[in-house]
């Protein structure tokens, strides 16, 4: 296995991150110097910044009730990332799925490699259900748009499920099986709407439980 590779998965860094760490000389196989490019197997010992590295013997997967001004990315370029809630023994597990920043709810973080193919490849075509509040009521036209026929974005057309939550028209619950870049948000957008609060509620078969505060992580 390369040195990269065997860093990523044992401490949730990416690859590149981790070929900077072997170049700045914080890394040590067998007590040496390590190189960029260095295979390793389970017989060598690898450390890091003088810490040993393991890889991970067994799965976990965690859910986060995700908070609105977070980034699902290590590197946040200036924003809060959604590892700033994470304790230490949780950082090295990988999101499955986005959430933009704006949006809030159930994500999912994890070690399992299967479990995250099959939550997120588009051929599985997991259920996800939203709810949403928008600037100003859906008109009947619109809402039969959305869900008859769709509406054309630049990479396809945009088709969800709606059910009404409110009288006032502005608050819906959305039932999607893709997953497109921010395809919620754009398909109400191509209609005129803005989308002032997204929040998800369901990820295939799991569940945003109502006594997860914002912020707040359960393992599943």
């Amino acid at each position: 296995m390369r040195l990269n590779k065997f860093i990523a998965l044992a401490t949730g860094m990416g690859r590149r991150p981790a070929d900077a760490a072997i170049s700045a000389g914080r890394v040590q196989v067998d007590g040496l110097p390590a190189s960029t490019g260095q295979q390793v197997t389970d017989a060598n010992q690898v450390s890091l910044d003088s810490k040993p590295l393991a890889l991970q013997s067994s799965t976990m997967t965690i859910m986060l009730n995700k908070p609105v001004g977070y980034v699902v990315s290590r590197q946040g370029q200036g924003s809060k990332t959604v590892y700033d809630l994470l304790p230490p023994e949780y950082q090295h597990l990988k999101p499955v799925g986005r959430l933009d920043k704006d949006s809030s709810g159930l994500l999912l973080l994890t070690n399992d490699g299967q479990l995250a193919n099959e939550l997120a490849h588009p051929s599985q075509q997991k259920t996800k259900l939203y709810e949403l509040t928008l600037d100003k009521p859906l008109v009947p036209l619109h809402q039969q748009m959305i869900m008859d026929y769709g509406v054309l974005l630049d990479d396809g057309s945009s088709k969800l499920q709606l059910e009404k939550l409110h009288d006032d028209a502005k608050k819906w619950r959305v039932i999607m099986h893709e997953g497109r870049n921010r395809q919620i948000r754009r398909t109400f957008a191509a209609l005129g709407y803005t989308v002032r609060q997204l929040h998800r509620v369901q990820f295939g078969p799991y569940t945003l439980s109502a006594a997860l505060a914002s912020g707040a992580i359960h393992i599943v």
